[in-house]
């Protein structure tokens, strides 16, 4: 197996493996609140703790990328999240509970910035896009590790028990990845000169409008994520079995969109992707809204998800590219604000007008991506200054 074949490999472990823990944990989510006994608004703030230890730990991993590489910081971090796993999940207090998920999300945000940095190297290597394909199979992991936990509570497993097969099934898909992602040593602190200030303005105006891109995506798309069945109950009437297709249909038409991203980006380039994309996500959403029926409603959020699917990897892509491991870092950050916050303003917004109403907030966000979309086009820029944030790479 070849050096690259294998860093490829090693990263997709790193992306299902993370899928697999982050669906264990939202599978086991109400059995975890009937045993501690909590309300459901103190399962909110839980769930907010979880959400800030994740941007606390995204937030520290730029420096250690940085001095460390992405691929050991990602199999720390990996590593962590299998072994934390369990904290939440067998938590018989809330204060067990808050603790848990805190050391958790921790654990979570290192390894989210630190796989899609390595992932970052890892397509510069191949010299073709195949970021998308990275998300599509945590994609995958999240609907293989709902499955298992659905299957794991249907057959009476004790939590104990779930969370030491499915962490150990995460750890050993860390420790398969570990010699690829440990060889991978940080590049010795080499850079383009500097002195121009001119030009380094252009590289930050470039990130912030990355983070932008980041945020407005992300809260487009937990925003269909968290809503998206609720929608299907609330304008159609729909039961919550029925109502339920509707995330299916966006998850489905996500995950496969992802499968094909980098091939439409290899022939069409970043940027159409993601303006063309949130287009098509737009018309999508517009379905959504002004449908009557389920099957139209079905359709809208099928498109929706097919355009949105390939832009977030684009946006990590052209951030990874750009050499900051900490700025990357805050791009990353800047979009899980935005998947956590986004769900919360559709709420209060529904409660304000109607449900139907604040779902044009997703739509407008992917209206508003496809005029920033000029922001992921790759610069122009001399062989001094084009940097690789990773040295003696065994993928290379």
């Amino acid at each position: 197996m070849t050096g690259f074949r294998a860093s490829r490999i090693a990263v997709f472990l790193l992306f299902a493996g993370f899928g697999v823990c982050i669906s264990t944990w939202a599978v086991h989510i109400p059995t975890v609140q009937q045993r501690t006994g909590i309300s459901a608004g103190a399962l909110g703030t839980m769930l907010l703790l979880n959400g800030a230890g994740a941007l606390a730990g995204m937030q520290i991993t730029g420096p250690l990328v940085d001095r460390f590489g992405a691929g050991r910081v990602a199999l720390a971090g990996a590593l962590g999240m299998a072994l934390t796993l369990s904290l939440p999940l067998n938590a018989s207090s809330a204060v067990a509970l808050a603790a848990g998920l805190l050391v958790f999300g921790v654990c979570t945000g290192i390894t989210d910035v630190a796989m899609n940095a390595r992932a970052v190297v890892v397509e510069q290597a191949a010299g073709t896009p195949i970021m998308s394909a990275f998300h599509a199979v945590f994609s995958v992991g999240t609907v293989l590790g709902s499955l298992v936990g659905a299957a794991t509570l249907a057959a009476g497993w004790s939590m104990p028990l779930t969370a030491v097969v499915l962490g150990v099934v995460c750890g050993v898909a860390a420790l398969v990845s570990a010699p690829n992602l440990i060889r991978a040593r940080p590049k010795a602190a080499t850079a383009a000169p500097t002195d121009d200030t001119v030009a380094a303005a252009p590289g930050r105006r470039r990130f912030v409008l990355l983070g932008i891109l980041a945020f407005l995506l992300y809260l487009a798309e937990g925003s269909a994520t968290d809503w998206s069945s609720l929608h299907a109950q609330d304008a159609l009437g729909t039961s919550k079995a029925v109502g339920a297709l509707a995330f299916a249909a966006f998850v489905a038409a996500m995950t496969i969109g992802r499968f094909t991203a980098d091939w439409v980006s290899a022939h069409v380039g970043p940027e159409a992707v993601i303006r063309y994309g949130c287009a098509a996500a737009a018309v999508g959403m517009a379905i959504v809204l002004l449908s009557g029926v389920l099957p139209l409603t079905l359709l809208g959020w099928v498109v929706f998800g097919l355009g949105l699917s390939g832009a977030i990897p684009q946006v990590f892509s052209a951030a990874g590219n750009l050499g900051s491991a900490t700025q990357f870092s805050r791009v990353v950050g800047g979009g899980y604000v935005a998947f956590l916050a986004g769900p919360a303003v559709i709420g209060w917004l529904a409660d304000v007008v109607t449900l139907r109403l604040a779902m044009a907030v997703p739509l407008l966000a992917v209206v508003v991506c496809t005029v920033g979309a000029r922001a992921v086009r790759p610069p122009v820029r001399s062989d001094a200054a084009n940097v690789r944030s990773e040295a003696a790479d065994p993928c290379t």
